[in-house]
């Protein structure tokens, strides 16, 4: 005896029709999955925070700039600690200002509408890649390495990359899903 129902002619293609249509949504969402984990965490980039080294009693040194390299005369600059200002200042004529009467700790130091994460270390303590002042660089936050120019910028992106090999699998799966033979 045969278990298997009788399918008309239809009903067998409607469930061709089904299967093909659950493959494509299958790499629909696979090639979704590849993206959108890299778009989130695109748009999340991390501060960077600098290691400066006090000089003696205590004092951080630093300089503020334009984009181009031009100090800064007359800005003010200040400096917070867990949201609270401890101190503000003034550029001197080639950009440099002072804070005295520091401890080991996370900054900010703002100024000119550019702003930069500090940790001060007191001498003898810091780290080996430390700096001896900060640097910040007026009109915005300074991006450092960032290619993302033109059509290799893209393909050598995660994103790209993705995508790429979301091409790679989805259109052979695509070829060889569309030459498949219509007998049940």
């Amino acid at each position: 005896m045969n278990s298997k129902p009788d399918l008309s002619p239809f009903k067998r293609r409607v469930m061709r029709m089904d299967a093909k249509l659950f493959r494509t949504v299958v790499v629909c969402l696979a090639v979704v999955g590849l993206c959108v984990p890299q778009l989130a965490l695109a748009a999340t980039p991390k501060p960077v925070t600098t290691n400066v080294q006090l000089a003696t009693g205590g004092v951080m040194l630093g300089q503020v700039v334009t984009p181009e390299h031009a100090a800064v005369a007359g800005a003010t600059v200040s400096l917070t600690a867990d949201g609270k200002q401890l101190a503000t200042g003034k550029t001197d004529c080639n950009g440099h200002f002072a804070f005295n009467g520091l401890h080991q700790g996370a900054y900010r130091v703002a100024a000119a509408n550019g702003h930069r994460d500090v940790r001060v270390w007191s001498p003898g303590v810091a780290p080996p890649a430390v700096q001896s002042g900060v640097l910040v660089v007026a009109g915005g936050d300074t991006v450092r390495a960032q290619d993302g120019g033109g059509l290799m910028g893209f393909v050598t992106s995660p994103l790209g990359l993705g995508l790429i090999v979301a091409t790679a699998v989805a259109v052979p799966v695509a070829i060889h899903n569309s030459k498949s033979p219509s007998s049940p």
